[in-house]
Protein backbone atom coordinates (compact mmCIF):
# COMPACT_ATOMS: atom_id res chain seq x y z
CA UNK A 1 0.00 0.00 0.00
CA UNK A 2 1.47 3.03 -0.99
CA UNK A 3 0.89 5.86 1.08
CA UNK A 4 2.18 8.58 -1.35
CA UNK A 5 0.00 11.32 -3.24
CA UNK A 6 0.69 11.55 -6.95
CA UNK A 7 1.02 15.22 -8.19
CA UNK A 8 -2.73 15.45 -9.60
CA UNK A 9 -3.92 14.48 -6.01
CA UNK A 10 -1.66 16.71 -4.20
CA UNK A 11 -3.43 19.55 -6.60
CA UNK A 12 -7.03 18.55 -5.85
CA UNK A 13 -6.00 18.31 -2.24
CA UNK A 14 -4.87 22.07 -3.29
CA UNK A 15 -7.76 23.13 -4.84
CA UNK A 16 -10.30 21.92 -1.94
CA UNK A 17 -8.08 23.46 0.22
CA UNK A 18 -8.59 27.15 -1.51
CA UNK A 19 -12.54 26.13 -1.47
CA UNK A 20 -12.56 25.82 2.29
CA UNK A 21 -10.77 28.77 3.13
CA UNK A 22 -13.40 30.60 0.38
CA UNK A 23 -16.36 29.13 1.70
CA UNK A 24 -16.35 27.75 4.93
CA UNK A 25 -17.10 31.25 6.82
CA UNK A 26 -16.51 31.49 11.04
CA UNK A 27 -20.07 31.43 11.39
CA UNK A 28 -20.22 27.72 9.59
CA UNK A 29 -17.22 26.37 11.91
CA UNK A 30 -18.43 28.51 14.81
CA UNK A 31 -21.68 26.66 14.60
CA UNK A 32 -19.97 23.28 13.66
CA UNK A 33 -17.74 23.70 16.74
CA UNK A 34 -21.22 23.98 18.93
CA UNK A 35 -22.94 21.33 17.38
CA UNK A 36 -22.63 18.26 19.52
CA UNK A 37 -24.28 15.35 17.27
CA UNK A 38 -24.26 14.85 13.17
CA UNK A 39 -27.32 17.28 12.67
CA UNK A 40 -26.51 20.61 12.16
CA UNK A 41 -28.95 24.32 12.33
CA UNK A 42 -31.56 23.67 9.05
CA UNK A 43 -30.37 27.20 8.19
CA UNK A 44 -26.78 26.84 7.98
CA UNK A 45 -26.72 23.00 6.17
CA UNK A 46 -29.52 24.75 3.76
CA UNK A 47 -26.18 27.69 3.23
CA UNK A 48 -23.43 25.32 3.07
CA UNK A 49 -25.43 22.67 0.58
CA UNK A 50 -26.09 25.67 -1.96
CA UNK A 51 -22.28 26.82 -1.63
CA UNK A 52 -20.96 22.76 -2.24
CA UNK A 53 -23.54 22.61 -5.17
CA UNK A 54 -22.73 25.96 -6.91
CA UNK A 55 -19.19 24.47 -7.25
CA UNK A 56 -20.85 21.27 -8.20
CA UNK A 57 -19.42 19.04 -5.15
CA UNK A 58 -22.88 19.00 -3.36
CA UNK A 59 -22.90 15.28 -3.67
CA UNK A 60 -18.76 14.04 -3.64
CA UNK A 61 -20.13 10.07 -4.20
CA UNK A 62 -22.33 10.83 -7.16
CA UNK A 63 -21.10 9.92 -10.54
CA UNK A 64 -21.56 13.14 -13.27
CA UNK A 65 -24.34 11.54 -15.33
CA UNK A 66 -26.44 12.06 -12.13
CA UNK A 67 -24.87 15.43 -11.28
CA UNK A 68 -21.92 14.16 -9.94
CA UNK A 69 -18.45 15.63 -9.63
CA UNK A 70 -17.54 12.44 -10.69
CA UNK A 71 -14.72 11.85 -8.18
CA UNK A 72 -12.33 8.71 -7.89
CA UNK A 73 -11.75 7.21 -4.45
CA UNK A 74 -8.45 9.13 -3.45
CA UNK A 75 -10.39 12.50 -4.45
CA UNK A 76 -13.34 11.39 -2.27
CA UNK A 77 -11.50 10.15 0.78
CA UNK A 78 -8.95 13.91 0.40
CA UNK A 79 -12.14 15.70 0.12
CA UNK A 80 -13.78 13.72 3.64
CA UNK A 81 -10.65 14.56 5.53
CA UNK A 82 -9.88 17.97 4.29
CA UNK A 83 -13.87 18.74 5.65
CA UNK A 84 -13.32 17.38 8.72
CA UNK A 85 -9.66 18.80 9.40
CA UNK A 86 -11.47 22.59 8.59
CA UNK A 87 -14.25 21.94 10.72
CA UNK A 88 -16.35 21.92 7.99
CA UNK A 89 -20.14 21.04 9.24
CA UNK A 90 -20.61 17.47 9.05
CA UNK A 91 -24.71 17.84 8.93
CA UNK A 92 -26.91 15.12 7.82
CA UNK A 93 -27.85 15.08 4.82
CA UNK A 94 -29.85 11.51 3.69
CA UNK A 95 -30.80 12.77 0.05
CA UNK A 96 -27.32 13.05 -0.81
CA UNK A 97 -25.55 10.26 1.32
CA UNK A 98 -28.08 7.44 1.16
CA UNK A 99 -31.71 8.11 -0.93
CA UNK A 100 -29.51 9.57 -4.01
CA UNK A 101 -27.34 6.28 -4.52
CA UNK A 102 -30.54 4.38 -3.51
CA UNK A 103 -32.59 5.51 -6.13
CA UNK A 104 -29.45 5.41 -8.65
CA UNK A 105 -29.31 1.32 -7.62
CA UNK A 106 -33.00 0.34 -7.56
CA UNK A 107 -35.10 3.39 -8.78
CA UNK A 108 -37.47 3.45 -11.66
CA UNK A 109 -36.18 6.66 -14.13
CA UNK A 110 -38.59 8.24 -13.46
CA UNK A 111 -37.84 8.51 -10.13
CA UNK A 112 -34.49 9.14 -10.40
CA UNK A 113 -35.59 11.99 -12.78
CA UNK A 114 -37.37 13.70 -10.04
CA UNK A 115 -35.91 13.32 -6.86
CA UNK A 116 -31.94 13.28 -7.72
CA UNK A 117 -32.47 16.83 -9.19
CA UNK A 118 -34.43 18.17 -6.09
CA UNK A 119 -31.74 16.11 -3.73
CA UNK A 120 -28.73 18.31 -5.65
CA UNK A 121 -30.50 22.00 -5.31
CA UNK A 122 -31.25 21.21 -1.43
CA UNK A 123 -35.55 21.30 -2.46
CA UNK A 124 -35.82 18.29 -0.39
CA UNK A 125 -34.59 16.61 3.11
CA UNK A 126 -35.11 13.48 3.98
CA UNK A 127 -34.96 11.21 6.72
CA UNK A 128 -35.11 7.79 7.63
CA UNK A 129 -38.06 5.69 8.89
CA UNK A 130 -36.00 2.11 9.75
CA UNK A 131 -36.36 1.41 13.14
CA UNK A 132 -39.32 0.94 15.37
CA UNK A 133 -40.09 0.33 19.51
CA UNK A 134 -38.63 -3.39 19.06
CA UNK A 135 -37.11 -2.94 16.11
CA UNK A 136 -34.02 -1.61 15.94
CA UNK A 137 -30.68 -4.08 15.57
CA UNK A 138 -33.27 -6.61 14.86
CA UNK A 139 -34.59 -4.68 11.93
CA UNK A 140 -36.51 -7.76 10.25
CA UNK A 141 -39.09 -7.73 13.25
CA UNK A 142 -40.61 -4.10 11.99
CA UNK A 143 -44.09 -3.96 12.08
CA UNK A 144 -45.24 -0.78 10.42
CA UNK A 145 -47.62 -1.89 7.99
CA UNK A 146 -48.94 -0.93 4.25
CA UNK A 147 -51.50 -2.44 2.92
CA UNK A 148 -52.42 -1.41 -0.82
CA UNK A 149 -55.62 0.09 -1.72
CA UNK A 150 -55.96 1.01 -5.41
CA UNK A 151 -52.96 2.88 -7.19
CA UNK A 152 -52.00 3.63 -2.73
CA UNK A 153 -50.51 2.26 0.11
CA UNK A 154 -52.09 2.94 3.17
CA UNK A 155 -49.36 2.98 6.10
CA UNK A 156 -50.45 2.47 9.68
CA UNK A 157 -47.25 1.91 12.60
CA UNK A 158 -44.32 3.81 14.04
CA UNK A 159 -40.75 4.70 13.27
CA UNK A 160 -38.04 5.40 16.07
CA UNK A 161 -35.04 7.21 16.67
CA UNK A 162 -35.76 9.23 13.51
CA UNK A 163 -32.51 11.75 13.08
CA UNK A 164 -33.90 14.68 11.44
CA UNK A 165 -38.03 14.00 11.10
CA UNK A 166 -38.68 17.31 12.31
CA UNK A 167 -36.72 19.10 9.67
CA UNK A 168 -37.47 16.72 6.72
CA UNK A 169 -40.39 17.21 4.05
CA UNK A 170 -40.16 12.98 2.97
CA UNK A 171 -39.16 9.80 4.21
CA UNK A 172 -37.64 7.11 3.09
CA UNK A 173 -39.54 4.23 4.84
CA UNK A 174 -39.44 0.25 5.63
CA UNK A 175 -42.98 -0.98 5.81
CA UNK A 176 -44.06 -4.50 5.80
CA UNK A 177 -46.38 -5.60 3.18
CA UNK A 178 -46.67 -8.98 3.81
CA UNK A 179 -47.26 -10.26 7.44
CA UNK A 180 -47.62 -14.14 6.28
CA UNK A 181 -44.23 -14.13 4.50
CA UNK A 182 -40.81 -14.93 6.61
CA UNK A 183 -39.87 -11.18 8.44
CA UNK A 184 -37.51 -10.20 6.06
CA UNK A 185 -39.51 -11.03 2.08
CA UNK A 186 -42.34 -9.23 3.38
CA UNK A 187 -40.51 -5.84 3.43
CA UNK A 188 -40.78 -2.76 1.07
CA UNK A 189 -38.95 0.14 0.56
CA UNK A 190 -41.50 3.04 0.01
CA UNK A 191 -40.60 6.53 -0.41
CA UNK A 192 -43.06 9.13 1.53
CA UNK A 193 -43.02 11.87 -0.86
CA UNK A 194 -45.05 14.13 1.52
CA UNK A 195 -44.51 14.21 4.67
CA UNK A 196 -46.37 16.88 5.90
CA UNK A 197 -49.80 15.04 4.77
CA UNK A 198 -52.31 14.19 7.29
CA UNK A 199 -51.93 11.71 9.56
CA UNK A 200 -48.24 11.91 10.47
CA UNK A 201 -47.15 12.98 13.35
CA UNK A 202 -44.12 13.62 14.69
CA UNK A 203 -43.23 13.90 18.24
CA UNK A 204 -39.46 14.98 19.74
CA UNK A 205 -37.11 12.48 21.77
CA UNK A 206 -35.19 14.95 23.28
CA UNK A 207 -31.45 13.49 23.70
CA UNK A 208 -29.17 13.43 27.01
CA UNK A 209 -27.09 16.22 25.26
CA UNK A 210 -30.22 18.08 25.90
CA UNK A 211 -30.77 18.27 21.51
CA UNK A 212 -33.51 17.39 19.69
CA UNK A 213 -31.79 15.24 17.16
CA UNK A 214 -34.47 12.04 16.94
CA UNK A 215 -38.19 11.80 16.86
CA UNK A 216 -40.79 9.20 17.13
CA UNK A 217 -43.32 9.35 13.84
CA UNK A 218 -46.26 8.02 13.79
CA UNK A 219 -48.84 7.13 10.81
CA UNK A 220 -52.24 6.97 11.11
CA UNK A 221 -53.92 5.70 7.41
CA UNK A 222 -51.40 7.55 5.42
CA UNK A 223 -51.80 7.52 1.69
CA UNK A 224 -48.89 6.75 -0.61
CA UNK A 225 -48.55 6.65 -4.16
CA UNK A 226 -47.86 2.92 -4.94
CA UNK A 227 -45.35 5.05 -7.71
CA UNK A 228 -43.08 5.35 -4.61
CA UNK A 229 -42.32 2.28 -4.19
CA UNK A 230 -38.94 1.63 -4.56
CA UNK A 231 -37.58 -1.93 -6.08
CA UNK A 232 -39.80 -4.83 -6.42
CA UNK A 233 -42.90 -5.16 -3.74
CA UNK A 234 -41.34 -7.32 -0.78
CA UNK A 235 -37.68 -6.96 -1.83
CA UNK A 236 -37.09 -3.96 0.35
CA UNK A 237 -34.54 -5.71 2.53
CA UNK A 238 -32.62 -5.97 -0.55
CA UNK A 239 -32.78 -2.31 -0.85
CA UNK A 240 -32.18 -1.48 2.46
CA UNK A 241 -29.06 -4.09 2.92
CA UNK A 242 -27.67 -1.44 -0.25
CA UNK A 243 -28.63 1.77 1.32
CA UNK A 244 -26.77 0.69 4.82
CA UNK A 245 -23.51 -0.07 2.67
CA UNK A 246 -23.41 4.02 2.30
CA UNK A 247 -24.38 4.97 5.80
CA UNK A 248 -21.76 2.63 7.58
CA UNK A 249 -19.09 4.01 4.94
CA UNK A 250 -17.84 7.03 3.09
CA UNK A 251 -16.66 9.10 5.86
CA UNK A 252 -12.88 10.02 6.45
CA UNK A 253 -13.51 8.59 10.18
CA UNK A 254 -10.05 9.16 10.80
CA UNK A 255 -9.59 12.70 10.29
CA UNK A 256 -12.76 13.52 12.59
CA UNK A 257 -11.17 11.36 15.03
CA UNK A 258 -7.93 13.06 14.68
CA UNK A 259 -8.74 16.33 15.06
CA UNK A 260 -10.69 15.23 18.16
CA UNK A 261 -7.75 13.79 20.00
CA UNK A 262 -5.91 17.00 18.89
CA UNK A 263 -8.99 19.31 20.82
CA UNK A 264 -8.49 16.63 24.05
CA UNK A 265 -4.31 17.05 24.15
CA UNK A 266 -5.34 21.09 24.10
CA UNK A 267 -7.40 20.99 26.70
CA UNK A 268 -5.40 18.32 28.71
CA UNK A 269 -2.17 21.04 28.03
CA UNK A 270 -4.80 23.72 30.01
CA UNK A 271 -6.14 21.57 32.52
CA UNK A 272 -4.02 21.04 35.75
CA UNK A 273 -3.47 17.56 37.48
CA UNK A 274 -3.87 17.22 41.02
CA UNK A 275 -0.26 17.87 41.42
CA UNK A 276 -0.67 21.27 40.01
CA UNK A 277 1.14 20.46 36.56
CA UNK A 278 -0.59 20.63 33.54
CA UNK A 279 -2.60 17.25 33.35
CA UNK A 280 -1.05 16.38 30.00
CA UNK A 281 2.33 15.87 32.23
CA UNK A 282 0.81 13.53 34.10
CA UNK A 283 2.15 10.25 33.29
CA UNK A 284 -1.15 8.30 34.17
CA UNK A 285 -3.19 10.38 32.03
CA UNK A 286 -0.79 11.25 29.26
CA UNK A 287 -0.85 7.26 29.57
CA UNK A 288 -4.50 6.96 27.97
CA UNK A 289 -4.10 9.74 25.72
CA UNK A 290 -1.12 7.78 23.97
CA UNK A 291 -3.04 4.44 23.98
CA UNK A 292 -5.79 6.42 22.32
CA UNK A 293 -3.95 7.91 19.66
CA UNK A 294 -2.64 4.37 19.02
CA UNK A 295 -6.31 3.24 18.04
CA UNK A 296 -6.72 6.47 16.09
CA UNK A 297 -3.42 5.63 14.00
CA UNK A 298 -5.05 2.23 13.58
CA UNK A 299 -7.91 3.72 12.29
CA UNK A 300 -6.19 5.66 9.63
CA UNK A 301 -4.59 3.13 8.31
CA UNK A 302 -7.34 0.68 8.27
CA UNK A 303 -9.05 3.73 6.11
CA UNK A 304 -6.22 4.14 4.07
CA UNK A 305 -5.96 0.07 3.45
CA UNK A 306 -10.04 0.60 2.49
CA UNK A 307 -8.72 2.87 0.16
CA UNK A 308 -6.31 1.09 -1.52
CA UNK A 309 -8.78 -2.31 -2.15
CA UNK A 310 -11.33 0.38 -3.59
CA UNK A 311 -9.10 1.97 -6.02
CA UNK A 312 -8.60 -1.65 -7.24
CA UNK A 313 -11.94 -3.03 -7.83
CA UNK A 314 -12.03 -4.80 -4.39
CA UNK A 315 -14.60 -5.04 -2.18
CA UNK A 316 -13.13 -4.01 1.57
CA UNK A 317 -15.70 -6.73 2.70
CA UNK A 318 -15.54 -6.71 6.73
CA UNK A 319 -12.88 -3.99 7.08
CA UNK A 320 -16.03 -1.90 6.57
CA UNK A 321 -17.48 -3.31 9.87
CA UNK A 322 -14.28 -2.93 11.57
CA UNK A 323 -13.55 0.32 11.27
CA UNK A 324 -17.24 1.53 12.27
CA UNK A 325 -16.64 -0.43 15.35
CA UNK A 326 -13.40 0.74 16.14
CA UNK A 327 -14.14 4.31 15.15
CA UNK A 328 -17.04 4.29 17.30
CA UNK A 329 -15.24 3.10 20.44
CA UNK A 330 -12.25 5.37 19.79
CA UNK A 331 -14.33 8.37 19.45
CA UNK A 332 -16.18 7.09 23.07
CA UNK A 333 -12.94 6.83 24.73
CA UNK A 334 -11.76 10.04 23.42
CA UNK A 335 -14.96 11.96 24.99
CA UNK A 336 -14.40 9.88 28.00
CA UNK A 337 -11.00 11.57 28.06
CA UNK A 338 -12.84 14.61 28.13
CA UNK A 339 -14.97 14.37 30.98
CA UNK A 340 -12.10 13.54 33.07
CA UNK A 341 -9.81 16.30 31.77
CA UNK A 342 -12.37 19.26 32.59
CA UNK A 343 -13.36 17.85 36.11
CA UNK A 344 -16.38 19.51 38.02
CA UNK A 345 -16.86 21.71 35.04
CA UNK A 346 -18.65 18.54 33.41
CA UNK A 347 -22.20 19.14 35.77
CA UNK A 348 -22.89 22.42 34.76
CA UNK A 349 -25.33 22.80 31.48
CA UNK A 350 -25.72 26.00 29.84
CA UNK A 351 -27.71 24.91 26.49
CA UNK A 352 -27.98 28.63 25.66
CA UNK A 353 -24.46 29.26 26.04
CA UNK A 354 -24.09 26.18 22.60
CA UNK A 355 -26.75 28.65 21.02
CA UNK A 356 -24.65 30.10 17.65
CA UNK A 357 -24.73 34.14 18.80
CA UNK A 358 -25.97 33.75 21.78
CA UNK A 359 -24.38 36.11 24.45
CA UNK A 360 -24.82 33.61 27.57
CA UNK A 361 -21.68 32.82 28.99
CA UNK A 362 -20.43 29.52 29.52
CA UNK A 363 -19.52 28.20 33.03
CA UNK A 364 -16.17 27.53 33.34
CA UNK A 365 -13.44 28.10 30.30
CA UNK A 366 -14.88 28.42 26.83
CA UNK A 367 -12.80 24.70 26.02
CA UNK A 368 -14.85 23.21 28.43
CA UNK A 369 -18.63 24.28 27.27
CA UNK A 370 -18.85 21.38 24.49
CA UNK A 371 -16.81 18.43 25.75
CA UNK A 372 -20.25 16.95 27.93
CA UNK A 373 -22.45 17.30 25.22
CA UNK A 374 -20.36 15.86 22.79
CA UNK A 375 -19.72 12.59 25.13
CA UNK A 376 -23.35 12.44 25.98
CA UNK A 377 -24.05 11.92 21.79
CA UNK A 378 -21.28 9.79 21.01
CA UNK A 379 -23.28 7.06 23.18
CA UNK A 380 -25.49 6.50 20.32
CA UNK A 381 -22.69 6.04 17.96
CA UNK A 382 -22.42 2.37 18.98
CA UNK A 383 -25.91 1.80 18.20
CA UNK A 384 -26.60 3.79 14.94
CA UNK A 385 -26.14 2.07 11.66
CA UNK A 386 -25.49 -1.44 12.96
CA UNK A 387 -24.71 -1.56 16.84
CA UNK A 388 -21.45 -3.01 17.68
CA UNK A 389 -22.94 -6.66 18.22
CA UNK A 390 -23.87 -6.52 14.49
CA UNK A 391 -20.72 -5.43 13.70
CA UNK A 392 -19.06 -8.38 15.55
CA UNK A 393 -21.35 -10.91 13.96
CA UNK A 394 -20.66 -9.79 10.79
CA UNK A 395 -16.69 -9.65 11.30
CA UNK A 396 -17.44 -12.99 12.70
CA UNK A 397 -19.14 -14.88 9.73
CA UNK A 398 -17.12 -13.19 7.38
CA UNK A 399 -13.33 -13.18 8.60
CA UNK A 400 -13.73 -16.07 11.08
CA UNK A 401 -16.93 -18.08 9.19
CA UNK A 402 -18.48 -18.48 12.28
Amino acid sequence: MDLAMRPEDVAFRDEVRAFLTENLTEELKAHARLTPGILADQDLRVEWLKRLHARGWAAPSWPKEYGGPGWNVMQRFIWASECASAGAPAGSNMGLSMVGPTLMGHGTAEQKAYYLPRILRGEDWWCQGYSEPGSGSDLASLQCRAVADGDDYVINGTKLWTTGAHQSNKMFCLVRTDPKAKPQEGISFILIDDFHAKGIKVEPIITLAGDHEVNQVFFDDVRVPRKNLVGAENNGWTVAKYLLEFERGGAAHGAGLRNALNRLKTIASTEQAGSGARLIDDPNFRRKIDETEVQVTAVEFTEHRIMSQLSNGQNPGAAASMIKLTGADTNQRITELGVEAIAYYAEPDVMEARTWGSNVAPVGPAHTLMVMPKYLNTRAQTIFGGSNEVQHNIMAKAVLGL
